[in-house]
């Protein structure tokens, strides 16, 4: 078992990574101070729980702790306001107290979703993640919760730190090809951002990667969640530096609001997103080699790069608008500067945009 630490002072956190350690759920918590006497709450979609569920209830169960469960259907839409209340009456009638914890097994959507009922279940109580899809590598670390409005991603949330992230790679044996390409994105981001021998090792070792080869994934995911915590630990509530992870975002999210929240996988919307954002690069006058090098790390784990054609250049753009980081009628975006370097620029011009957006449509 592998750990990194999210330093932020009383409320870092260790990142447990490795093959098998879901059998250590109930010790972990022991560690970490979760209660015995209090009642807790997993919470896991409908294709984690046939898998993980059991084995995580009988870990904690058998260590004498108190657990109850909510399964919700697996997807984006589980990260609506109905769903959120719906596991709250859950948190109710199992007499969750201040002392309980909310884990949450999943993926993306059931660490938001959760997280957020931790946020917010009698202000605030311990939060556990257990992630197990490549994608909540980036997701499980940071402490960013929310849930989705019909107009936007992800716009009713707080930050709520975990007090363990607990990943245990076993897990990644049963995603689809699909989820594991959508996973990738967020690992090859983190390359884009600030690594560029990591954004290089990732094209190089996309088929490995593909095919969850464990000593390559554990490394990838390593040094994905490295980067993430070192940034967090510098910028937790997303002040300043932390929204260079927002990269490829600003059109991503709007990629998921026009497809439904079911359309596109949030990987894929975000590697469409980075390849407009290195498009968008180059419209600024940055190199003209970001495109072409982005667009080959993304293909490497067979990650989409262009928008279909029946995709609204007009709806994505009005889904910007909502987007959190539309401020003051200008819009903000992450622009790479190089494989490894970005910058936030705040006042990107609209049109510019458009171009990009049309610019995706028209390569596909």
């Amino acid at each position: 078992m592998r750990t990194l630490q999210v330093e932020l002072g009383e409320r870092s956190y260790p990142i447990y990574i490795g093959a098998g350690i879901l059998d250590s759920i109930d010790t972990l918590s022991a560690k970490h101070g979760i209660s015995r006497k209090s009642p807790h709450l997993i919470v896991t979609d409908d294709k984690v729980a046939p898998h993980y569920l059991s084995q995580v209830e009988e870990q904690l169960k058998s260590e004498g702790y108190t657990v109850i469960s909510h399964i919700v259907p697996s997807g984006e839409s589980s990260k609506s306001l109905q769903v959120y209340e719906e596991v709250m009456t859950t948190a109710i009638n199992g007499k969750l107290d201040r002392s309980s914890a909310v884990f949450a097994l999943g993926g993306g959507v059931v660490g938001d979703l959760a997280g957020f009922v931790a946020a917010t279940y009698m202000r605030g109580v311990t939060f556990v993640q257990i992630p197990t899809t490549i994608l909540a590598h980036d997701s499980s670390v940071g402490g960013k919760v929310a849930v989705n409005h019909p107009l936007a991603k992800n716009m009713i949330g707080a930050f709520h730190q975990p007090v363990m992230v607990v990943y245990d790679v076993n897990t990644l044996a049963s995603l689809p090809p699909r989820e594991v390409s959508s996973g990738l994105a967020e690992m090859v981001k983190h390359g884009l951002i600030l690594d560029r021998d990591f954004a290089y090792w990732c094209r190089d070792n996309g088929e490995k990667l593909l095919s969850l080869d464990p000593e390559t994934l554990i490394y990838g995911l390593e040094r994905g969640c490295a980067i993430k915590a070192n940034v967090v630990s510098q910028d937790e509530r997303e002040g300043g530096l932390r929204a260079i992870l927002n990269l490829g975002h600003t059109i991503g999210h709007a990629i998921e609001a026009v497809g439904g929240y079911g359309r596109f996988l949030h990987g894929e919307a975000i590697a469409i997103g980075m390849a407009g954002s290195a498009r968008l690069a180059e419209l600024l006058g940055r190199s003209a080699d970001l495109h072409h090098e982005t667009v080959s790390m993304l293909k490497a784990v067979n990650l989409p790069v262009t928008l279909p054609e029946d995709v609204s250049v007009e709806r994505i753009m009005e889904a910007m608008q909502h987007d959190k980081k539309f401020t003051e009628g200008q819009m903000v975006f992450i622009v790479p500067e190089a494989v490894g370097s970005v910058a936030i620029v705040k006042d990107v011009p609209v049109e510019a945009v458009r171009s990009v957006v049309e610019q995706l449509k028209g390569e596909g």
